[in-house]
């Protein structure tokens, strides 16, 4: 039935919103799930995005520190 599944969609959403809320945003999509109980693929290709986004991110701040020191110590 439709409404059966909208009603599932809608429940594994709300678990998510919780846990974002009770985790943390980045800690819950990092650490805490991969959420694969979600059957909504833009849900997922989007988790993907932010994860990539934030390991790039991540990656050139510890980058940025290492220059500078290295410019400080030259």
């Amino acid at each position: 039935m439709e409404e059966d599944k909208i009603i599932e969609q809608l429940e594994e959403l709300q678990m998510v919103q919780y846990r974002m809320s009770a985790e943390g945003f980045h800690y819950c999509f990092k650490s805490y799930s991969s959420f694969q109980e979600v059957e909504d693929p833009e849900f997922h290709r989007l988790r993907q995005e932010y994860l990539k986004a934030a390991d790039r991110l991540e990656q050139y701040v510890n980058q940025s520190i290492e220059d500078l020191q290295q410019k400080i110590e030259n």
